[in-house]
């Protein structure tokens, strides 16, 4: 042990020279444990780093191995159903041969038999020309007892009825517009095509749930018993499987009249406007709601002039329109008071 822990012959300036050194031992010490620590870490890292990257290059086999399996099936299964699909084709030629070699036998019969028909009575005449006159030993040609030959009968008459195929729009054809028409048309027929199967919530439905007519029907239903909030949901997911028709957001737009979500009101109001076009006599109902619908909506934020223009929309659609028109004077009082208070 020691005596002391100073050391008795060494004088001031040793004593801080080996203080110092002491010092510069300890941080040396400190520093290599420090980067010994480091070295550990970013070694632990790394080996972390390797094992994630074995565990996803695994996983991602995995799950490739499993597509591969499926694409195989899918792949069986679609070769199997054009198989049956040629078969069946084939059959179905086969068959249909068959037919038409039937009717064809049966149709050169019919026209033998006929031949016959009429070549027995030929026959007959021909014999009964041939007989001898009286007085004469030879047979004559020109004999008086000649039968006529025996003809088939005409043929009997008939009435052909002619079908023209009506016009979808019955306006005149002088003031029909044939393209907006045809383009309406088109439209409506390529929007009733157009379905979003991609969404994934639509998986757990039942088939006719996916349809967004039928979704549409039950809105109307649900509004028709005052369940608006219902309704505006078999509106929304109506709307995400196909928001090519206008009808979903116009009925819609009622909806959010009664819940007095009126922004909402306006936006589907407007949303439905800009499918219905181009402007036919088809859709001037619809168009009529959509711009009374949007107008309510306006009147009831207090912007008044908006909805007055609204109502003038549909009035020039629908001038016959009492309650449409009697609205629309209602607003300019309305107007008329509200420039008279300010």
């Amino acid at each position: 042990m020691w005596d002391s822990l100073t050391l008795a012959t060494a004088n001031k300036e040793k004593l801080q020279y080996l203080r110092e050194n002491a010092v510069l031992k300890a941080h040396e010490k400190a520093k290599e444990e420090t980067k010994a620590k480091k070295v550990t870490k970013q070694e632990h890292k790394k080996y972390a780093l390797e094992a994630t990257m074995k565990l996803e290059e695994a996983e991602r086999k995995r799950i490739e191995d499993l597509k591969e399996k499926e694409r195989q099936k899918v792949t069986k299964e679609l070769a199997l159903w054009k198989k049956q699909q040629k078969d069946a084709e084939k059959q179905k030629r086969v068959q249909k041969e068959g037919e038409l070699h039937q009717e064809v036998e049966q149709l050169k019969e019919k026209k033998k038999e006929k031949m016959n028909k009429t070549r027995i009575p030929n026959e007959e005449t021909s014999k009964t020309s041939l007989k001898p006159t009286k007085g004469h030993g030879s047979y004559s040609m020109f004999s008086e007892n000649l039968k006529e030959e025996q003809l088939p009968a005409p043929r009997s008459a008939a009435t052909i009825k002619i079908n023209f195929t009506s016009r979808v729009f019955p306006t005149a054809l002088r003031e029909s517009r044939i393209a907006e028409e045809e383009e309406w048309l088109c439209k409506q027929a390529e929007a009733r095509r157009t379905v979003s199967a991609d969404l994934s919530e639509v998986e757990d439905l039942k088939e006719e749930e996916k349809n967004p007519d039928w979704l549409k029907d039950k809105g109307n239903k649900m509004f028709a018993t005052g369940n608006y909030l219902a309704a505006v949901n078999a509106y929304n997911l109506a709307v995400r499987l196909n928001n090519k028709l206008p009808l979903l957001y116009l009925n819609r737009a009622a909806c959010h009249l009664k819940l007095r979500n009126l922004h909402k009101a306006i936006e589907d109001s407007s949303k439905a406007l800009e499918l219905l076009t181009p402007p036919v006599p088809h859709n001037e109902h619809a168009r009529v709601k959509a711009y009374v619908r949007r107008g309510t909506a306006f009147c009831q934020l207090e912007l008044y002039t908006e909805g007055l223009q609204d109502y003038e929309a549909a009035l020039k659609i629908d001038p016959k329109n009492k309650t449409i028109e009697k609205d629309a004077e209602k607003i300019r009082h309305l107007i008329r008071g509200t420039m008279q208070d300010s």
